[in-house]
């Protein structure tokens, strides 16, 4: 597999080996001793997918207390990801990371603890998947409103969005709570 640093200490662009022919492919989308030596060492608790149409917008999210690592990969469309560096300490607070993911470029993102993070649909619908370092616990949830404009996020948006009610009440980022450590 391919592992790129970005910028952004920690966060990782993974492109694993996908093997094709004409019945299709196979790829190892997590192995635990490869990605522990690739930079990814978390362990991980818990799996998550989801289905959205286009349109969808997804995030800011992140936990403030148990913040959740997550190994993040589309697995049939595609989306445009972001993360957003909430680390007080890190040289790249507050500053944005953008990647396409789709199914078929195969790529995934390890967002190490202290992002917030979100997505949106492009394709007509995608089926998104990732891991978790740590469990959900919706009372230390935080929303990082998606459209911030200290944020610089290019989103390639077809129309207005569509949210859920906490995505539309999210907090810009002078006002959220970020990790001090």
């Amino acid at each position: 597999m391919d592992v790129e640093q970005t910028e952004f200490p920690g966060l990782l662009v993974i492109t694993p080996r996908v093997f094709s022919d004409e019945r299709g492919f196979f790829k190892e989308t997590y192995q635990q001793e490869r990605y522990q030596s690739a930079g990814v060492g978390v362990s991980f608790v818990q799996d998550n997918a989801s289905r959205s149409s286009a349109g969808i917008l997804r995030g800011l999210h992140y936990q403030i207390q148990n913040p959740q690592a997550k190994l993040v990969h589309v697995v049939e469309g595609e989306i445009l990801d972001v993360c957003v560096d909430l680390r007080k300490n890190s040289p790249m607070f507050g500053k944005s990371y953008a990647i396409r993911l789709t199914g078929e470029n195969h790529k995934q993102l390890f967002v190490p603890a202290g992002f917030a993070h979100g997505f949106y649909v492009i394709s007509p619908q995608v089926d998104f998947v990732y891991k978790c370092s740590d469990y959900y616990f919706p009372e230390y949830e935080r929303t990082l409103l998606w459209n911030d404009p200290a944020l610089e996020i290019d989103w390639p948006l077809t129309g207005e969005p569509l949210l859920s009610p906490k995505d539309r009440e999210g907090l810009p980022l002078d006002q959220c709570e970020v990790f001090e450590s």
